[in-house]
């Protein structure tokens, strides 16, 4: 069972860092979409780069094999990141043609998420096995 959710986890997380890429490079950039774009949530364009960098080495941190909680963080940069873009969205009332794009980060996100602890907990000891800190 774990091989086959170690193959769909990469497979979503793939699609996840693809989709997380695709809307990064052009605020690193500072493409002029991005740039109309980000004016149009009512954000000023020099926070562009921010995000883009922010997103890229979210996306990196998910990806590489690192501490636990640098991964966890990571997923919930990104998570933070879509929910704010999907809020500006809706709030300037886009219609769904555009606020989809969050949405379906989002679900990628989170499928990437709960592949990642599903596989990662199939090696964890359980609750019964743990042993409890002796205090001294």
């Amino acid at each position: 069972m774990s091989g086959l959710i170690t193959k769909t986890y990469w497979v979503v997380t793939g699609l996840m860092a693809s989709f997380m890429m695709l809307g990064s490079v052009p605020d690193v950039l500072q493409l002029e979409q991005a740039a109309s774009f980000i004016r149009h949530l009512g954000y000023p364009s020099y926070l562009l780069p921010f995000l883009g960098i922010a997103k890229i080495v979210g996306i990196a941190a998910v990806l590489v094999p690192s501490l636990r909680t640098i991964k966890e963080w990571a997923y919930a940069g990104l998570v933070i990141d879509l929910t704010g873009a999907l809020y500006s969205h809706l709030s300037v009332g886009d219609p769904v043609s555009v606020w989809a794009f969050p949405v379906i980060g989002l679900v990628l996100v989170g499928g990437s998420y709960l592949l990642y602890r599903s596989y990662t907990s199939a090696f964890e000891p359980s609750a019964s096995v743990r042993t409890s800190p002796t205090i001294a």
